[in-house]
């Protein structure tokens, strides 16, 4: 699998069926990326954008109306049991029993996958995502954070090269945000390629190595994280002055200047054609003494943003 990506989508087209006439709602137009072997692959964009219509055809419960797509070099029409051995998705519900225990809905699990008692990982999962110690313990029982660890452990029952994550931080607190993530990288770091949703866009930032951003049904943007957020061209001086501000500074190179306090004003700039030493002395030329200043790069909010309002493609 070195040579080719671990999921391949060439342009694929899913019109739903109208429901009183007409065409139909058209959910993607013709997408096309693929997914580095190895890597964790952001997949973003805004509520409604198709995210969940391509990993619901990924996962075979949504038939594409056109286009193809290779899950670990096997093509989901052509070589559907492969292509579905070759995937684990983790949905945004939570989907098992309430009644079965942990150990019992990854065992049903396994069953379902044809998996033979000697060769079931179930103990050694429930270890990995950190709920040995609730084996026997109704599902039901398990709290927000637990739910979504048992929906990765039984997502990697067949142990999938490819684990699909669909917003897995969804309503869980801070601290069990953190030991999800902490579960991602190491399943990563042991050789899992990760597709991740997730509206935490400094989680994208920080744990992906690529991001591609649909929007209206089109993939708009398909780069490495830093060179998808070198895109922003947008840069803020934030600035304290010597003394109460009456009116703000004003030039031509200054995207806007925004008071934000009595004493402080925040300028936005374009990196292209200014720099902070010109924004600087353009002040002081305007009679402002500065006291002190701090500077704030743009971010993968920044860019997502400006690509996604402006319909922009990168």
């Amino acid at each position: 699998m070195t040579d080719q990506p671990a999921i391949s989508i060439r342009d694929v087209v899913k019109r739903y069926a109208p429901a009183g006439g007409g065409e139909g709602k058209l959910a993607l137009k013709g997408v096309s990326f693929d997914v580095p072997v190895g890597k964790i692959f952001g997949l973003l964009g805004p509520n409604g954008a198709g995210k969940s219509t391509l990993i619901n055809i990924m996962a075979g419960l949504v038939k594409k109306t056109s286009g193809s797509i290779d899950i670990w070099g096997f093509d989901i029409d052509e070589n559907m049991r492969n292509a579905k051995r070759s995937i684990g998705i983790v949905p945004q519900e939570i989907v098992f029993d309430p009644f079965f225990t942990p150990f019992e809905v990854l065992e049903i699990q396994a069953g379902l996958y044809g998996i033979t008692q000697h060769l079931r990982r179930s103990e050694e999962l429930l270890r990995a995502v950190h709920l040995a110690d609730k084996r026997n313990a109704y599902a039901r029982t398990l709290s927000g954070g637990m739910k979504r660890r048992l929906l990765i452990a039984k997502a990697l029952v067949h142990q999938p090269p490819v684990l699909v994550l669909d917003e897995p931080t969804a309503g869980v607190d801070v601290e069990l945000r953190r030991q999800l993530w902490e579960l991602v990288t190491q399943m990563n770091r042991e050789g899992v390629t990760i597709v991740l949703t997730t509206h935490y866009l400094e989680e994208a930032e920080e744990l992906c190595d690529q991001i591609a951003i649909i929007n209206h049904g089109e993939c708009i943007a398909n780069k490495p994280t830093r060179e998808l957020v070198g895109m922003a061209r947008e840069k803020v001086v934030e600035l304290t002055l010597d003394r109460d501000l009456g009116q703000l500074p004003v030039d031509a190179a200054f995207i806007k200047s925004e008071k934000t306090g009595e004493r402080t004003i925040a300028i936005t700039y374009n990196k292209d054609r200014s720099n902070a030493g010109q924004v600087l002395a353009s002040v002081q030329a305007q009679g402002f003494a500065i006291v002190d200043v701090t500077t704030r790069e743009a971010d993968l909010e920044d860019v997502f943003v400006s690509l996604t309002s402006e319909g922009q493609t990168a």
